[in-house]
């Protein structure tokens, strides 16, 4: 998948996207989409990935009203609670974030991924905060460039989300 997208030059920074859950082209017309899907419309605390390719969705919650929760970089399970715009930024967290043990309130959840199917089965880069899912009971979303979505996954999905968004719109899984 990283070879494809580095090959069609679907992504940006971190490059190579080796390695990485990929900063695809349009991840901010994906987190549009899936930020106005009317699944999410009540939701009013949202827990988020830290990676790069999540930066647009974040902007874009803490912009709507919305408290987010990061997991933590440094400790374990810890989450930074953030509710002003500069929370976005990952280099900003600490400084207007309150680290908190449990994302109290939380609603939903938005993993980023590798790779996705039209089942819902979602592949995230194999290790990380959210490399199993997040086990916290709550609906699971995701971000993919289309190349990243596929008819099945080539081995066991590490969680299963409710939604897939892409920069053309939201794909429900099981519906063609």
């Amino acid at each position: 998948m990283w070879n494809r997208l580095a090959a069609t030059r679907a992504v940006s920074y971190p490059l190579p996207p080796h390695g990485h859950h990929p900063n695809f082209a349009r991840a901010r017309d994906a987190a549009r989409h899936l930020l106005a899907h009317p699944e999410l419309a009540g939701v009013r605390v949202l827990v988020a990935g830290p990676e790069r390719v999540l930066l647009p969705l974040r902007k874009l919650a803490l912009e709507a009203g919305l408290t987010l929760y990061v997991p933590h970089q440094k400790k374990e399970g810890w989450y930074w609670r953030l509710t002003e715009l500069a929370g976005a930024q990952l280099s900003r967290m600490a400084a207007v974030g309150e680290p908190r043990l449990q994302p109290e309130g939380a609603q939903a959840a938005v993993l980023a991924c590798v790779a996705a199917d039209r089942q819902g089965g979602r592949l995230g880069k194999g290790f990380g905060w959210g490399a199993r899912g997040l086990k916290l009971d709550l609906p699971e979303y995701t971000l993919a460039h289309p190349l990243m979505l596929l008819d099945g996954l080539p081995c066991p999905a590490d969680s299963v989300v409710r939604l897939i968004s892409t920069p053309g719109g939201v794909v429900t899984p099981g519906k063609p």
